[in-house]
């Protein structure tokens, strides 16, 4: 493989595995915010923030974490047929589903571009009694539709040399 083509995939894998890692931690922010809502609701002073805080922080926990998850090959796949196939099968079938994948992925960054430039220019705010600003969780969003995509052709650089017999 081009020294280029391991260059890339170097520098994605860093940044999805270091953005993953700090996803992670995310879940502790979210238990915290609904340790915080629990307390405040037997003292008797809810607060109004903490519901949507936690889904936003599960949000990103989630959308961050998927292109780690698909680095790891920890994502959820039907393996009743794929666990038999040989090695360059699998590849094969992988680089094949990899651009359904990435187009599927691309229309949605394609909405959650729109809705955030849209988000932003507005600045619009959620529904609700707390009424955050939604640029924020959007940008995450798009942000996390990007590096998934770059993690795909990540997947599909290393399909393709093992289709090729080549060492990565």
């Amino acid at each position: 493989m081009p020294k280029w083509t391991r260059t890339y995939v170097r520098l994605i894998e860093t940044v999805s595995y270091r953005v993953g890692r700090f996803a992670m931690y995310l879940l502790f922010v979210m238990m915290a915010i609904l340790l915080w809502s629990s307390i405040t609701k037997v003292i008797r002073l809810p607060a109004i923030w903490t519901l949507e805080m936690a889904q936003f922080t599960l949000v990103a926990y989630y959308l961050l974490g998927a292109p780690y998850t698909f680095q790891l090959g920890t994502n959820v796949r039907m393996d009743l047929l794929y666990a038999r196939m040989t090695a360059k099968t699998q590849a094969l079938w992988d680089a094949f589903t990899i651009f359904a994948l990435i187009f599927y992925l691309g229309v949605m960054l394609y909405g959650a571009w729109g809705s955030t430039i849209y988000s932003i220019e507005t600045g619009e705010r959620a529904p609700t009694g707390w009424r955050p600003y939604l640029w924020p969780i959007k940008v995450i969003i798009c942000v996390s539709f990007v590096l998934m995509i770059l993690q795909s052709t990540v997947h599909l650089i290393r399909d393709i040399a093992v289709l090729r017999d080549k060492e990565f």
